[in-house]
């Protein structure tokens, strides 16, 4: 992995709204998808490398839009080891360790200060 971050979220609460305010703002088109229940409209990356960081507007409860996006940090040794540090360092678990079909696992935290930090790597 080359890259710190590998995934970011966006908050809404209008799927439609928001995939057309994007659009619109970066003249390109996102695809909708469905991943663990909650609808992305996934951000366009060039995939030829694999190392290309993008993310999507997810539409959920468990983010509000208007706090903040949620950032996924690379778990160079799989969510679970990483999940369980940062509990153990103080962190508070929001969504717990997830696998992601295809996209591997994730997880997120709060971290100390309140701030929702998404884990995420291939590996468990």
């Amino acid at each position: 992995m080359k890259n710190s971050i590998n995934w970011f979220e966006i908050p809404t609460r209008n799927m439609d709204r928001a995939v057309a305010f994007y659009e619109a703002t970066l003249g390109n088109k996102l695809d909708r998808e469905v991943f663990g229940g909650e609808p992305h409209a996934m951000f366009p990356v060039d995939r030829a490398g694999k190392d290309g960081v993008t993310g999507a507007l997810v539409a959920t409860q468990r983010l509000t839009p208007g706090a903040g996006v949620v950032i996924y940090l690379h778990a160079p040794d799989g969510v679970k080891a990483c999940l369980a540090r940062a509990v153990a360092a103080g962190a508070t678990e929001v969504m717990p360790h997830t696998a992601i079909g295809e996209h591997g696992f994730c997880a997120v935290v709060a971290d100390p200060d309140g701030n929702h930090v998404g884990l995420h790597a291939m590996t468990a």
